[in-house]
């Protein structure tokens, strides 16, 4: 018979960067920890780091496992199994190996990778009544599974009760009043204040959809953050190390943000090899792992524009036209560059600052009115406060810049109106307004200085597009019913009448439908 006393917590598979950080994690706030991984040099790696780090007089926390059954028979019931394994095959694999060693129908299985959100739906339903497959994505690299990632969970909301409390211990924490994270990368010592970047999203597939358009998001503010550096390299004839001083400026008021942070220390790094700047030795050729071509591609078909994210993921696609891009860079003509100098300069960066922010409403807006879009489509009740929430600390687009968002779906709520779209918020729209000048002055000079700003441009183009009460899509539509007979509404009937002009006919005739 089983010493109860003696059964782990939880189970983590898959020993890699993320997983073995997150078991450590996990034990850091007391929870016992089963681990596997087929690599068993993984399992004795994580092993040997759990006791290095493991303070004097407390009891091993980490137990290695040979195989599944013995985790599994290790486990109290239900059996909590986190999945730390590649998105893919690789999760219906450990799955399959799962069921194989005996996994019981009230067992949890988590699957916290990058998982493509209709998978992790179709997998919920396939395992169904073998075990309850659950799902977490997370947010935040190495540094934030180790110390407090952002975690977005779904699925089975009794399957939720149980994770809940694991889950709120090992998420990242920040200041309930500020918004601002509570940092303390202390192995032992994990940080218990303040508030826990972890709610629960929805159903299943919620979370990894929320997930990949935080990605998308990622991508946009990542590329806007570049466009300006081109700018002020180009544009103000700026070192890397001058322009780095700017983003620390700015990153001590409203762009405040962990990208905005880390880019400012990336420019200030020398390259040891060359003693230049760093970025000026790394190859203009930018990778990326899918994520924000999947959020793209949801836009597209789900039919919401999110231009500025899609930009972003066309600007990574453009970067690897490397050899191309030197080729027509000696025959394609472009404006002569002078440099700003004085107060021209001066007046730039600051047109450029506010042309920023106002470009990171615009992609957070798309961002968001995506994610209602498709809440609407599934049924899912998202709450947009909270996932501003949970984006403050732990993940990679976090930002002082989410209390401000979180705010303004709480006045809504408290308003009992709905925030369709971020523009509406009465803090935001005011500030673009304010602000727009600016922003049309930043991307005119990129324009006349030939330095493309695909997504600050696009987010422009976005606002404008909102601001307009008329826009040219009336000759648009009026084209297809010419074409192909595709009919068109009215602007002095009632919304959803068709009407078809007979445009082969003389006299043309017009023909309601």
């Amino acid at each position: 018979m089983q010493n109860h006393s003696k059964l782990l917590d939880i189970g983590v598979i898959g020993l890699g960067v993320m997983g073995k950080n997150l078991a450590l994690n996990i034990a850091d706030n007391h929870y016992r920890v089963a681990a596997f991984d087929l690599d068993n040099d993984k399992v004795n790696a994580l092993l040997a780091q759990e006791r290095q780090e493991r303070l004097t007089g407390q009891p091993q926390r980490i137990t290695g496992c040979h195989n599944l059954s013995e985790m599994l028979s290790n486990l109290t019931r239900p059996r909590i199994l986190v999945l730390s394994v590649p998105a893919g095959e690789p999760v219906d694999g450990v799955c399959q190996s799962l069921i194989d060693a005996g996994i019981e129908a009230d067992d949890i299985v988590i699957d916290t990778g990058n998982s493509l959100w209709t998978d992790t739906v179709a997998r919920e339903a396939h395992y169904a009544g073998q075990f309850i497959f659950f799902s977490c994505a997370v947010s935040g690299g190495e540094m934030g599974a180790r110390f407090g990632p952002s975690l977005m969970p779904s699925g089975d909301i009794n399957a939720w009760e149980h994770i809940k409390p694991i889950w709120q211990a090992i998420a990242a924490k920040v200041d309930a009043t500020t918004g601002l994270p509570i940092e303390r990368q202390e192995p032992g010592n994990p940080v218990t204040e303040g508030e826990p970047c972890t709610t629960y999203i929805g159903p299943a597939g919620a979370g990894h959809y929320v997930k990949m358009v935080h990605n998308g998001i990622e991508y946009a503010d990542m590329q806007l953050i570049c466009e300006a550096y081109q700018l002020l390299s180009d544009t103000c004839g700026m070192s890397a190390i001058e322009v780095s001083a700017v983003f620390s400026r700015w990153n001590q008021g409203s762009l405040n943000s962990y990208l905005m942070e880390i880019s400012a220390e990336v420019l200030a790094q020398v390259d040891p090899l060359t003693d230049k700047p760093l970025v000026e030795m790394i190859l203009d050729k930018a990778g990326q792992k899918g994520t924000g071509l999947w959020t793209a591609v949801s836009s597209l078909q789900i039919g919401t524009p999110a231009p500025t994210i899609a930009e972003a993921v066309y600007a990574r696609a453009m970067s690897t036209q490397k050899t191309q891009r030197q080729q027509l860079s000696q025959c394609l003509a472009g404006p002569s560059k002078a440099a700003l100098i004085g107060s021209e300069r001066t007046t730039f960066i600051e047109q450029l600052e506010n042309a920023l922010y106002c470009a990171k409403i615009a992609c957070y807006a798309q961002g968001f009115q995506l994610m209602a879009m498709m809440a609407t489509e599934r049924g899912w009740q998202l709450d947009f406060a909270e996932i501003a929430k949970i984006w403050r600390a732990g993940c990679i687009i976090r930002a002082k810049f989410l209390q401000s968002i979180s705010e303004a779906y709480q006045v809504a709520q408290t308003q009992g109106v709905e925030l369709s779209n971020l523009l509406m918020a009465e803090s935001f729209s005011t500030a673009l307004s304010t602000k727009q000048l600016d922003w049309r002055s930043a991307v005119a000079q990129a324009v006349l200085s030939g330095v493309p700003v695909p997504c600050v441009g696009s987010a422009l183009a976005y606002y404008d597009s909102y601001r307009c009460d008329t826009l040219p899509a009336n000759l648009l539509q009026g084209q297809r019913d010419f074409f192909g007979a595709h009919s068109f509404e009215r602007v002095d009937t009632p919304v959803g009448e068709k009407y078809h002009l007979n445009w082969s006919h003389k006299p043309r005739t017009l023909v309601k439908l």
